[in-house]
């Protein structure tokens, strides 16, 4: 391994080693993250379902790193209050609020005929 691409890796960690030390919202979706692959593989879910859950919840801890870096980056941009910056923020936060209720959706959907069979 090159000594660049290291760094890169070395670069992406210190990512999420701070992501996870300072976003609260990151490391609760973490914790729903880990109960929804466990539950993915509690239940006999298809390879198909799989890929969704695993698609759904990649896209929502993706735009909640994104939702924070951009709020940095506003925050080093303008310090002081600005309603400008609120309303990005705010845009950003509604984002991550969207991909989450759509996770939401996907997972009722797939893990509600097995919730429902279990107590049949």
């Amino acid at each position: 391994m090159t000594k660049k691409l290291y760094g890169g890796f070395q670069a992406a960690l210190n990512g999420f080693k701070e992501t996870i030390l300072f976003e609260r919202n990151f490391r609760i979706m973490i914790v729903v993250a880990i109960v929804v692959v466990a539950a993915m593989f509690y239940f006999p879910t298809s390879r198909l379902e799989k890929v969704g859950l695993l698609f759904a919840i990649a896209s929502v801890l993706i735009l909640e790193l994104i939702n924070s870096t951009i709020e940095r980056i506003m925050d080093v941009i303008e310090p002081e209050y600005d309603e400008r910056v609120r309303i990005i923020k705010d845009l950003m936060a509604a984002i991550v609020l969207l991909a989450s209720l759509g996770a939401v959706v996907v997972g009722a959907i797939i893990f509600f005929p097995y919730i429902y069979n279990l107590f049949a």
